[in-house]
């Protein structure tokens, strides 16, 4: 199982509307294959700073394989996407789990 997480950190005045937009964009993620899970998390602790906030896009893929497919497949345009729309306005973070099981 592979856990892949995106940290996006916004000025707080964007949250909704990003909010609505990523709420589409996990469902398209979903439809891609290998993506079996996702939940948008939002950070108890440590908080953002203040006027910032945080959300947490996390995805569950069925292995390595399909995290590979997804990176030289539909990575380059489902990334675009949100830079297309938001810019710079939003800082992305990723970060890539492998279970350990």
């Amino acid at each position: 199982m592979i856990v892949y997480t995106v940290e996006l950190e916004m000025d707080a005045a964007l949250r909704d509307e990003y909010l609505a937009w990523l709420r589409e964009h996990v469902r398209a993620m979903l439809a891609l294959p290998g993506f079996v899970a996702a939940e948008i998390l939002e950070p108890l602790d440590p908080m953002p700073p203040a006027g910032r906030c945080v959300l947490v896009a996390e995805y569950r893929l069925t292995d390595r394989t399909a995290w590979q497919a997804y990176l030289v497949g539909d990575a380059p345009s489902m990334r675009g996407a949100g830079l297309r729309r938001f810019g710079e306005r939003v800082r992305a973070t990723r970060r890539v789990l492998e279970s350990a099981s």
